[in-house]
């Protein structure tokens, strides 16, 4: 089967966030299955010089956006087995990041449109498009419009990803005419609540809809989770499902990960005990048998940080240190930065995004607390795991598909239901008690290292997608 996988980041080219890593691991994935898959992104400015110099151009073409006709050229590359496409217009991203910007409509208008267009020049045509969050939504919406009737397009499916609800490409109505260059007969189709909406016009018109977690896929139903889009899914839920994204096994290795202090594994777990010494050392901690939380992650008020705000000090009274990396909302950096200066040998923090470090907090965390409002999927809590270190999260989104209470049988962490802070109090007493019973501690670590969320089974559920409607 022939899968063309398009997204708007994938690794190793560009990423800022979860869905570069899907991007990067599911194609080879599938591919180790006995497929072809295959993948676009823009050829953005920004992608180191060393990838860039590992391309080879195609050829150009040019792409519809309404009456404009812009350039598009192409380059091709191989990584980890996966052919990439990379489509090039200078205007729309040669530029110092990947979104943000006042003409991001017209950007992935262009990418949309320039997906399709860019099959009439390589030799592979796919069995099944899948498309990625609302910067590529307008793929299977171009399909359905134009080339579902065209010769060499004949007979392809779409399938549509939802890695986060909260972003739906939400636009004026002018655009349907000034940039889509879609006839207006077709204005229901797009428009949603009074606006042009990317989203929900590819769940109008793919032939199935994902989500990164079945629990995101159910959760989404409900008004609190779906930022109105809820009447939309609930029409199409018929064609909805989730599955769970994974994280690569072998970038994600403290056995032979580079950036700790120590490699270490389930046979020999001793370097981990280094790891939190150098973690503490690092950060400004003092060292010693407390406990260590980590915590990387944006600082946004979804991520549960208000939470985190509310009983702080009463998680540092039950004797916890705690290892920060993030940025973000001014409240949180200025919270976290007072709570540092308060207690400059309990809390390390980091303000900002360092690569390297959050490998070191993973490995030299003893716990990672993630109290999530909504999370599709997280991948911070399944990496947690890899390096044997205990989540604390919210039973929400891929966060209760992933993590199960100590207190049952096979549990691997330590998990609480409702969005309360007492709750997740409660949740960090009960992983403290836990801790000081180095029996109990040492088979959860044990329980943690023998997870396994590699892409395989997700790969494998993808492909059952496919052939169900190919």
């Amino acid at each position: 089967m022939k899968i063309l996988y398009t997204a708007s980041e994938a690794l190793p080219y560009i990423a800022s966030g979860g869905l570069a890593d899907v991007a990067g691991s599911l194609p080879a994935a599938i591919n180790a299955e006995g497929h072809d898959c295959r993948v676009v992104i823009p050829y953005y400015g920004s992608i180191k010089q060393e990838l860039k110099d590992r391309l080879t151009y195609v050829t150009n073409f040019t792409v519809p956006v309404a009456w404009r006709n812009q350039y598009c050229g192409v380059f091709m590359g191989v990584e980890n087995g996966v052919t990439y496409y990379l489509l090039d217009n200078e205007y729309y991203f040669m530029r110092n990041g990947l979104y943000g910007f006042y003409d991001d409509a017209e950007r992935f208008i262009f990418f949309s449109r320039a997906v399709l267009e860019l099959l009439r020049y390589i030799d592979f045509k796919p069995d099944i498009i899948n498309a990625n969050d609302w910067q590529t939504a307008l793929v299977p919406v171009y399909y359905d419009v134009f080339y579902r009737y065209q010769q060499g397009y004949e007979d392809i499916k779409t399938v549509f990803t939802i890695h986060n609800i909260q972003y739906q490409g939400q636009y004026g109505l002018e655009l349907i005419n000034d940039l889509m260059g879609i006839p207006l007969y077709h204005t229901d189709m797009l428009s949603y609540d009074g606006d042009v909406n990317f989203m929900k016009a590819a769940i109008e018109t793919s032939d199935r809809v994902t989500t990164v977690s079945p629990s995101y896929a159910w959760e989404i139903l409900d008004p609190w989770y779906s930022h109105s889009l809820d009447r939309e899914l609930v029409h199409h839920q018929h064609k909805l499902s989730g599955i769970l994204n994974g994280i690569s096994q072998t970038i994600y290795d403290p056995a032979t990960d580079k950036n700790i202090e120590r490699n270490y594994s389930l046979e020999d777990k001793s370097g981990k005990l280094v790891c939190k010494r150098a973690l503490q050392l690092e950060m400004g901690m003092s060292t010693g048998k407390s406990p260590v939380i980590g915590i990387v992650t944006r600082f946004v008020s979804h991520k549960g940080l208000d939470l985190i705000k509310y009983v702080f000090e009463d998680i540092i009274r039950l004797g916890y240190q705690f290892a920060i990396l993030g940025s973000g909302e001014k409240i949180y950096e200025d919270f976290f930065s007072e709570m540092h200066y308060r207690y400059p040998d309990r809390v390390g923090l980091t303000i900002g995004f360092v690569p390297e470090l959050s490998r070191k907090i993973y490995a030299g965390a003893d716990m990672f607390l993630m109290p999530s409002q909504s999370e599709p999927c997280g991948l911070a809590q399944m990496i947690a795991l890899r390096y044997g270190t205990i989540p604390i999260v919210r039973e929400t989104g891929g966060l209760r598909d992933s993590i199960s209470d100590a207190g049952a049988e096979g549990g691997n962490g330590f998990t609480f239901k409702t969005y309360n802070a007492q709750d997740m109090l409660d949740a960090c007493l009960r992983a403290r008690v836990y801790y000081d019973d180095r029996m109990k501690w040492g088979r959860l670590v044990n329980n943690a290292f023998k997870q396994d969320f590699s892409w395989k089974k997700s790969a494998q559920q993808y492909i059952n997608l496919y052939n169900d409607i190919h």
